[in-house]
């Protein structure tokens, strides 16, 4: 059994993995069936219905490869936790409590992808998420050990 960063990491990309799969399947089905999606949201009686289908589907898979690749997962994550938070109170409050049980997984993959970010294992993996003021990262110290 392994455990320290690395072991955190193989966590991180798996995590990844399984939310990127999820956004990127369910942003695709959006994508190719947007006017079932423009239906949806004029249902739901949201303003500028369109707009906000072609917003919704375009976070979705564009953000799962974000998610995917390990790029600007940060960003991604809070797009998602985002989108996943308005689905849940506008959609799922309304129906049987079971129907939220992915869409509250997701928020929680997506929420923690927005805190820690995407791990070690991604791409143009020498480039920082935080440049925050003050971050280790971003004054380029080395890790303490």
């Amino acid at each position: 059994m392994c455990c320290g960063p690395r072991a955190a990491d193989i966590g991180l990309f798996f995590l990844r993995l399984a939310v990127a799969a999820i956004f990127i399947s369910k942003g695709w089905d959006k994508l190719t069936n947007i006017d079932g999606v423009i239906a949806m949201f004029e249902g739901l009686k949201f303003p500028v219905a369109a707009f906000w289908a072609y917003l919704v589907a375009i976070v979705e898979f564009v953000g799962g490869i974000g998610v995917l690749l390990g790029v600007y997962t940060k960003v991604f994550g809070t797009l998602l936790a985002f989108n996943m938070l308005v689905a849940l109170l506008v959609v799922h409050t309304k129906m049987p409590w079971n129907s939220a049980l992915l869409p509250i997984s997701l928020f929680g993959g997506a929420m923690a992808l927005m805190g820690v970010g995407g791990g070690k294992f991604r791409l143009f993996n020498n480039k920082s998420e935080c440049c925050c003021p003050g971050s280790r990262m971003a004054a380029k110290e080395p890790p303490k050990m």
